[in-house]
Formats: C-alpha cells, sequence, structure tokens
C-alpha cells in the first residue's frame, strides 16, 4: 500500500473521529439544555444558617459575588432535576463543609455544571492550541464537573479535622466554667465568647448549638444536631456522654471533665501511632536514597574496573 494513501486514510479517520465526539457534546449539550428548561421548579425556601454564611462570603469574595446570581438563577432552573434522595446527600456534603459559600444542593448541582462547562472551553482551547483534538475537550469536561465536589470534599476532611483536634480544649474550658458555677448555656458561651477566631469551625458549632437552645429547642436535640454535622469520633463521645449524663442526672460538669481526660489520653495515643507508622514508612524513602548514594559513589569505580578488564 502506497504510504501517502495509509496516512491520508488515518488523517480522514481522525477527522471523522473528532467529528463524532464534537457531535456527541453538542447532543449532551442540546439534551441538558432541555432537561433544565423543561424540569419544573422548586419553590424557594429560607436558608437560614446558609442565608448567613453566604452574605459573610459575598462581602468577602468578590468573584463569588459576582457569579452567585448566575448559579442561584441556574439552580432554580435546575431544581427540579434532582430528586429527593440526591437533595439529602448534596446538602449532607455541604453541612459536612461548613455550609459551603452558603450553597443549596440545587446551587451545588449548578456550579458542577458552570464548572464543567468553564473546563470544557479551557479543554476546547488547549486541545486547539496543542493539536490534542476532542481529548483535551473531554478531559476538560471531566475535570471542571469534578472541581467543586473536590472543592467541598477537601473543606469538609479539614473542618472535620479542626473539630476533632480543637474539642479536647473547648471540653477543658467547659469544665472549668460548669465547676464554677455557669451551667451548660452559659459554658458554651464562655466557648464562644473568648474565642480569637469567630471563624474556627468549633465556634460556629457552638455558635449555632447556642442559638438552637436560644430558640426553645432543647439541649439533647442541639447536640444530636451538632454529632450530625461533624461525625467525628471525639464529637460522638463527646454528645453521647452528655446526652446520657442528661438522661440519668448525672453532674455535667463531672462528666466533661472525665470527657476532657478521656479526649486528651486519646489524643496522645493517636500522636503516638501516628509518629510510629512514619517511622516505618520513611524506611522506603531512605532506602531509596541509600541505594542512590551507593550508585552514585560505586558507579564510577566500577566503571573503570570493567574498563580494565
Amino acid at each position: 500500500m502506497n504510504p501517502s494513501i495509509w496516512t491520508a486514510g488515518v488523517s480522514v479517520q481522525l477527522q471523522v473521529m473528532r467529528v463524532a465526539v464534537l457531535v456527541c457534546l453538542m447532543i449532551a449539550a442540546m439534551a441538558l439544555a432541555y432537561g433544565v428548561a423543561s424540569a419544573p421548579t422548586r419553590v424557594a425556601n429560607r436558608l437560614g444558617l446558609r442565608g448567613l454564611k453566604r452574605q459573610r462570603v459575598l462581602a468577602q469574595n468578590e468573584l463569588w459575588a459576582s457569579i452567585e446570581p448566575l448559579v442561584r438563577w441556574l439552580g432554580v432552573r435546575m431544581s427540579g432535576i434532582l430528586t429527593d434522595e440526591q437533595r439529602a446527600e448534596l446538602d449532607r456534603q455541604i453541612g459536612l463543609a461548613g455550609d459551603y459559600m452558603g450553597l443549596t444542593a440545587d446551587e451545588y448541582l449548578a456550579l458542577t455544571v458552570l464548572s464543567a462547562v468553564g473546563g470544557a472551553v479551557v479543554g476546547a482551547l488547549g486541545g486547539y492550541v496543542l493539536e490534542l483534538g476532542g481529548i483535551a475537550l473531554v478531559v476538560g469536561v471531566m475535570l471542571g464537573g469534578a472541581m467543586p465536589y473536590m472543592q467541598i470534599s477537601g473543606v469538609a476532611q479539614e473542618r472535620l479535622k479542626n473539630v476533632g483536634r480543637g474539642l479536647p480544649y473547648v471540653i477543658d474550658l467547659m469544665a472549668l466554667s460548669m465547676g464554677a458555677g455557669l451551667d451548660f448555656p452559659g459554658a458554651v458561651r464562655q466557648v464562644v465568647e473568648k474565642s480569637s477566631n469567630p471563624d474556627d469551625p468549633l465556634v460556629e458549632e457552638f455558635t449555632l448549638i447556642l442559638q438552637t437552645m436560644n430558640l426553645g429547642r432543647t439541649r439533647k436535640e442541639a447536640l444530636v444536631e451538632f454529632a450530625r454535622r461533624a461525625p467525628v469520633e471525639t464529637v460522638t463521645e463527646f454528645v453521647n456522654s452528655l446526652v446520657q449524663a442528661e438522661e440519668r442526672g448525672n453532674p455535667v460538669a463531672e462528666v466533661l471533665t472525665i470527657q476532657a481526660t478521656v479526649s486528651r489520653t486519646r489524643r496522645s495515643v493517636r500522636a503516638e501511632e501516628a509518629a510510629a507508622k512514619a517511622g516505618v514508612q520513611m524506611v522506603g524513602p531512605l532506602m531509596l536514597v541509600f541505594f542512590c548514594i551507593m550508585g552514585l559513589l560505586m558507579g564510577p569505580a566500577l566503571m573503570n574496573i570493567m574498563g580494565g578488564l
């Protein structure tokens, strides 16, 4: 076969594949637009705590303030797509991230779609410049669509880690406050007022506990909500101990003192386990560095010996 004919055939096949990819993406975009336009919208509800978080973020982040109206409008248009189970799962992810930017589940979906569109534009430009064709476009859509999820998941993990680390100190402060004669709401108020960082996730959670009790809900309900929003082992034990103390009539100050001691002991044990694991994990890199150094030292000598032979 003539090489020029074979090359022309391969080029035609590549062109056909690119056109097919573009046509599929156009059909998918049209189907998405039709689904968004034809889906019934839900009645907007009050945001509550998320509304306060959104106002704070809008005042601090100019970029989010510029695109927030578009996200809110698209979220309303896409509100009929999600089922109740999907909406509950997205709400749970946003709640674990501390009501990230005051988003709702519908706006989370809208932000994902907008991010995928932005990734498609970047991928198309990159594919045109680097001559990668439709592959760069597909990769851009996938990465763009995954960015909101990765961002919210990362914020949630960091938030839960900070809550688990800071709770033993908060329990100590509450135990001292209740030992000095304050009641439980007064001890919680001390935690909120004495904090130097109002954006700390623990301060936000204890502020929410205090506001919940001020609205007339019971202490048990406020604590259970705290455990739901921060499902880490330290928080679960803290909530369970306080709920059991309330049900059995045990002194809350003594329970808090015991819980603080247990939390500090567990944190020390975890630190020792992490240090032990770090020592084991460092063996591999150290051995690799050792062999590299030995190779650099022994390599020239072996080369001279082989040359002499």
